[in-house]
């Protein structure tokens, strides 16, 4: 019937526009058991160690997520906190599918900031920070995909203090299938000062940040 040859194409934009909320709804389903410590929107919870996950860059949390899932995160025996995210992500995320969608969610969440910036002296932090991390991460913090460099802009101070400790002391980036995390695992030990990473970390805090 030549009156209906339109309607098998409308029916098919019909099916793909209505697949779209419930492909949303299943992904933030899977997100669901996440949010118990990193929050409903990905906002991260201080109180709980759990870092703000909204707005990264899908990739690296595809990556780190597999890593607590193949045992390059979370294996040491000083990593208490790391060996609870690896045990989560197992019982939750099924397979490397699942990893993948979850991933895809939470990068599509709006970015969220810590309620109360870290103090320090912006100056010192602005030299170091661009002198030993803004090449990689980006001049504001905001990370660089291509270069595997993770959004450090918005996490919270004891998040970033804890990570680069860990680094640094050997805990994360050890295993050496892990390429990027030993790199970062290098650079940690070039920061003279206790309060050197106090001023990166408050100059991290003050970028991008709602006025």
């Amino acid at each position: 019937m030549p009156g209906v040859r339109w309607l098998k194409p409308l029916l098919g934009c019909v099916l793909l526009l209505g697949s779209g909320p419930l492909h949303a709804a299943d992904e933030q389903a899977l997100f669901t058991p996440c949010s118990v410590c990193h929050g409903s929107k990905a906002e991260g919870n201080a109180a709980t160690n759990a870092p703000a996950l909204a707005g990264q860059d899908a990739a690296y949390l595809q990556r780190q997520l597999q890593n607590f899932r193949t045992g390059l995160r979370g294996t040491l025996r000083s990593d208490v906190l790391g060996a609870q995210m690896r045990a989560a992500g197992a019982g939750t995320l099924k397979d490397d599918a699942a990893v993948a969608r979850v991933a895809a969610y939470v990068a599509s969440l709006p970015q969220t900031f810590p309620a109360a910036a870290a103090r320090g002296d912006l100056r010192n932090g602005n030299n170091l920070y661009h002198g030993k991390c803004g090449a990689c991460h980006g001049g504001r913090a905001e990370g660089n995909p291509s270069l595997n460099a993770p959004r450090l802009a918005g996490l919270d101070a004891a998040y970033l203090k804890r990570q680069f400790a860990h680094f640094r002391d050997g805990v994360r980036g050890a295993d050496p299938r892990d390429v990027t995390g030993r790199q970062m695992a290098l650079m940690a030990k070039t920061l003279p000062t206790e309060r050197d990473l106090d001023d990166v970390i408050a100059f991290i805090h003050a970028q991008g940040r709602p006025k």
